[in-house]
């Protein structure tokens, strides 16, 4: 996008699908949770429907990711 970029949440992930959607691309984003009773960490993860404008970002690519209005009815992030 040629417009600004204002500050908002920022992600990193690996794709995961791409082709499907135009324009969209599926990025898988993990974290470590501690648990709050065990104290064990554990991998969260989370899909998360991204605008590629471009549509450069290929399957196993690792991207950044920022909030922005919602694009659709699941896709509230765009590529940076």
């Amino acid at each position: 996008m040629t417009k600004s970029i204002k500050k908002g949440k920022r992600l990193t992930g690996v794709v995961v699908a791409a082709g499907r959607m135009a324009k969209t691309v599926t990025v898988e984003v993990r974290r470590f949770v501690k648990h709050p009773k065990y104290g064990k960490y554990e991998v969260k993860r989370e899909k998360y429907l991204v605008h590629d404008e471009t549509g450069q970002a290929k399957v196993g690519d690792k991207v950044q990711i920022q909030a922005t209005r919602p694009l659709s009815r699941r896709k509230h992030f765009i590529l940076i």
